[in-house]
């Protein structure tokens, strides 16, 4: 039997096996959203670290660097903004002028992420609220989202329709 065909036939046996052992798992799809960070100039770090955040997060979503991509981080001199075009889909500017006030590129990140994720900024003013952006004090370095943030990321890829406004630019200031 050709080696082709004996790796396809491997594939397809481990695959009957998985979908028979763990059926609960063969029908909870997770989506792989690619991000390209290669214009983010000195937040490239800050970018990678808030994907592992969020990967860590929530269930149903998985940031990866890659092309073609899903959404595209910027750095600029501005402020920070996300163009969220549909959920998993945009652009977003890691702006210099939080950073350089103070506010933690980390954290940032991970917010500007949570619109592409289909959340809308809410000013709690808490640090333990990512979404709460700007309105936390300057001090705040929690980039982690809330159970309530993570609870909605995963409704939100499950189907549920997000809170957010699509093809509208969401800038925390």
């Amino acid at each position: 039997m050709p080696r082709s065909l004996r790796l396809l036939l491997s594939l397809a046996v481990g695959l009957a096996v998985l979908l028979v052992s763990s059926p609960a798992q063969a029908t909870s799809m997770v989506r792989v959203l690619r991000y390209d960070a290669s214009r983010a100039a000195e937040f490239v770090s800050a970018v990678d670290q808030a994907a592992q955040i969020w990967n860590s997060s929530v269930a149903n979503v998985r940031l990866v660097r890659g092309t073609p991509a899903d959404f595209v981080m910027y750095a600029d001199n501005g402020w920070p903004r996300a163009l969220p075009t549909g959920l998993g889909r945009g652009r977003i500017w890691m702006g210099r002028e939080a950073t350089s006030q103070g506010y933690d590129p980390v954290r940032i990140a991970a917010h500007e992420m949570g619109h592409i994720l289909g959340l809308p900024d809410r000013r709690t003013g808490r640090c333990s609220d990512l979404m709460s952006g700007s309105s936390a004090p300057v001090s705040c370095t929690n980039a982690n989202p809330s159970s309530a943030e993570r609870a909605e990321v995963d409704r939100n890829f499950a189907g549920a329709t997000p809170q957010i406004e699509f093809g509208r630019l969401h800038v925390d200031r």
